[in-house]
């Protein structure tokens, strides 16, 4: 209603009410921090260490005669027209896009192994619009990553390495990359998960346990870092989920990278343990008495488990003295404990529990460095 409004506001005088305004103003100045958001901030810190990665390598094809095989095969038609000539096989360029950022002033790039994989060229190109030339150092093609140290003198910007086994579910998470070409692209999210095991996503021939975020992450992110809060980088974007579903993006967890970068600096591959066992999650029926651990499904002839004496239906419920709640924890355990060391594992054997000790020896790596 009219009459609820305060008579002081309609017979406050114009002079009055500019000293009023004034004194609101001078009572909170505006601040420069609040139009920029810690998004901006982590990315000015971080930007200008993320890379382009533009990659070249020849593809041997052949131009062939134009004639379906199926017509070539049958007999009646090579009577009447004649088998074609053979031509000489021809080459072509193929050209592949990524994304990476460089870790250390004297130049070297992590990027994801499928990036750079049989690539005879690397070119790298820099936000200040810098473009210079890498070599591959060495890569990793069981956890998808790879080492690039730039030809040039430098300087080169650097972005910091955050501590990955910090993070939690619900903290933020800032992409940054090239997707589909498009520079410096940066998009927000939130860590959704950690320890995401790759075989949940059908991916059998790689050995990781990723972070899980929403922040998307597309075609030519591969590679480039995500960051936290804070402008560290915290992963390295490796994959994406398409189709129903979509919006699922994985990062490497940059401890895990870090940890391979070092192998693969020193000597150009990085050796990884196996037991040469397969392993899955526990069956429902298997009873209350099991309440976590890892089902042996299979055990591969003259491998250390067949050595140490694990049989299938065997329960791995501990290695090197720490639970193991599933496949995903016990082959994180063969990881930490390294090749040619003995490592003592707890088995269940229907209902007894056993002691054995098995040797891990490494996984043969095709994938060298150049």
């Amino acid at each position: 209603m009219l009459s609820a409004i305060p008579l002081a506001l309609v017979l406050a005088s114009p002079s009055l009410l500019e000293q009023s305004v004034t004194a609101q103003s001078q009572q909170a100045p505006r601040s420069g921090l609040s139009r920029q958001s810690f998004v901006a901030e982590a990315v000015n810190r971080a930007g200008p260490a993320v890379v382009t990665i533009d990659t070249e390598r020849t593809v041997a094809s052949s131009a062939g005669s134009g004639i379906p095989s199926r017509l070539l095969a049958d007999p009646f038609f090579r009577q009447f027209f004649g088998a074609p000539q053979a031509q000489m096989p021809s080459q072509r360029k193929e050209r592949g896009l990524g994304s990476g950022v460089i870790f250390q002033s004297d130049g070297l790039i992590l990027t994801n192994a499928h990036v750079v994989e049989k690539s005879d060229r690397v070119f790298v190109g820099l936000k200040d619009g810098r473009r210079a030339e890498a070599r591959v150092v060495g890569l990793d093609s069981l956890t998808d990553l790879a080492l690039l140290r730039l030809i040039g003198p430098g300087p080169w910007p650097v972005a910091t390495l955050g501590n990955s086994d910090a993070l939690q579910v619900g903290d933020w998470a800032i992409a940054v990359g090239n997707p589909f070409g498009l520079d410096n692209t940066v998009t927000m999210g939130i860590i959704s998960n950690l320890n995401r095991n790759v075989s949940k996503l059908g991916i059998t021939d790689k050995r990781l346990d990723l972070i899980q975020t929403d922040a998307a992450i597309n075609p030519g992110n591969s590679g480039g870092p995500l960051l936290n809060a804070d402008g560290e980088v915290v992963g390295i974007n490796t994959l994406v989920r398409s189709g129903p579903g979509a919006g699922l993006g994985f990062a490497i967890p940059i401890n895990r990278a870090r940890s391979i970068a070092k192998q693969l600096l020193a000597t150009g591959s990085v050796s990884h343990p196996m037991i040469g066992v397969g392993l899955d999650n526990l069956p429902q029926n298997l009873g209350q008495s099991v309440q976590q651990g890892a089902l042996v499904r299979s055990v591969m002839p003259g491998s250390p488990a067949s050595q140490a004496g694990l049989r299938p239906g065997d329960v791995i419920v501990a290695a090197a003295g720490r639970p193991v709640a599933g496949p995903a924890q016990m082959i994180s355990a063969v990881e930490s404990n390294g090749v040619g060391k003995a490592m003592e594992l707890r088995v269940l054997r229907a209902g007894t529990t056993l002691q054995l000790q098995v040797v891990p020896t490494a996984i043969a790596q095709s994938a060298q460095g150049r």
